[in-house]
Parts: C-alpha cells; sequence; structure tokens
C-alpha cells in the first residue's frame, strides 16, 4: 500500500532547531513498513524556520502574501531535502515541487514539497492523493487530535474523534492566509471534501500511536471524512 504522509514542519524542524533524534526514530519506522511491503509519499512542511524567515523579512520590508508564501515554499524544500537525505538508500533522488505532475517512480519512498503560493503542504499532499489514487492522508502534527475550539484559549474544548468535512470547514475557515495555524488548510479541505479523501489527524512524535495507523490497529487522533 502506498500511504501519503503530510509531515508537519514542527516536527522536522521545531524552534529549538532540526529534532534530528525523531527524525532517526521516524526512519526506523519506516524502514520497517518498507519491509512489509508498504511505500510512502512523505510531504515535508515548512516548521520554525519558515516562520523565523518571514518575521525577519517583515522586520526590514513590508511583504506581499505572495513573497511570504515563497519563503515558506521554500523552507518546505529544504526540509524535503532533508528527508531526501536521510532516507536516501530507498528515496527517489528529486524532490517533487508539483504534485499535479505524476512521477513514475520505482523507490519505496517519494518526497515532495510545497508547490506554488495560496497553497499549502496539505494542499499538495490531497493532490498526490488524487495523481497515486491514494483513499487518505496521514497528517502528522503536533496535536493528539482535533478540538471543537482552540484548546489553548478555552479549557471547555472537546476532543474530536471522528468528524465529517462540512463540520471540520466551519472550524478551520475557508481562507488561506501565509503562516495559517491549522489543523489542515481550509483550502486542502475543500478538495479534499470534493475527493471524497479521509484525512487522519494525529501527533507525529508518538510514533507508536502512528504505527498503529498504519497496521490498521486502533490509534488516537481524528479522522475526517
Amino acid at each position: 500500500m502506498t500511504y501519503i504522509i503530510s509531515l508537519g514542519g514542527s516536527l522536522i524542524a521545531p524552534s529549538a532547531g532540526i529534532d534530528w533524534k525523531y527524525l532517526k526514530k521516524f526512519r526506523g519506522l519506516i524502514m520497517e513498513q518498507i519491509q512489509k511491503g508498504n511505500k510512502f509519499i512523505l510531504v515535508a512542511g515548512g516548521g520554525a524556520i519558515c516562520r523565523e524567515y518571514q518575521r525577519a523579512a517583515e522586520k526590514v520590508v513590508i511583504l506581499s502574501d505572495e513573497d511570504k508564501d515563497w519563503l515558506g515554499i521554500h523552507s518546505t524544500r529544504l526540509n524535503a531535502h532533508l528527508l531526501r537525505t536521510i532516507f536516501f538508500d530507498v528515496a527517489r533522488p528529486e524532490i517533487i515541487t508539483n504534485p499535479a505532475k505524476k512521477i513514475r517512480a520505482q523507490e519505496a519512498i517519494i518526497v515532495a514539497a510545497g508547490w506554488k503560493p495560496g497553497r499549502s503542504t496539505d494542499y499538495d499532499a490531497v493532490i498526490l492523493a488524487k495523481r497515486y489514487k491514494a483513499k487518505a492522508v496521514i497528517n502528522l502534527s503536533n496535536i493528539n487530535c482535533v478540538y471543537d475550539k482552540d484548546p489553548k484559549e478555552y479549557k471547555n474544548a472537546r476532543k474530536i474523534e471522528k468528524i465529517n468535512w462540512a463540520d471540520f470547514r466551519k472550524i478551520v475557515g475557508n481562507k488561506w492566509i501565509p503562516g495559517l495555524n491549522r489543523p489542515f488548510d481550509p483550502i486542502a479541505s475543500q478538495l479534499a471534501e470534493k475527493l471524497k479523501l479521509q484525512v487522519v489527524i494525529m501527533n507525529g512524535k508518538k510514533l507508536g500511536n502512528f504505527e498503529k495507523c498504519l497496521d490498521s490497529k486502533k490509534f488516537q487522533g481524528t479522522v475526517i471524512k
């Protein structure tokens, strides 16, 4: 089976720097899954380095949304090259930067990154799922699941295990802006709903839980469909 994994930049490069210890464990898990016959398309997010570049540039000049997006896109491409290097022995040598173009690859792993302004790597993951006829996208981030409202602001925020796209889109809204922090990008959500795609949101730090998901066992997270 081919899995589309949207790997949050917060897992690759949190504010403290590149989390090589996490990446080492992540590689180990993925390599075990490859031994089982599974293949992966890994879509890299931008993480703290993306926001750092955007903040730095904004201190110098007024940036357009497009310029902010390009900084984010190139941040994802840097992280993608890091992933490609980590999986050098099993990954396609070139990074996918245009998810709309289908690539024929024999390798067990394809690594993808940001595409164009106005679109996040979540959107890229959905396009890749369509292109490779995958039924689901697994979104690995730094949250355990989706809540009905921001748990940092509301103590009574409710965890959601399953939700349909119509209700999920009420939570995340309909507009994309550079650096938007949502469980799943609103524009990507619109397309995923149209494609009848399933998206799983889970905490990528908890690799044991991620493994359960890959092995079709009970896991902690939110299923959107």
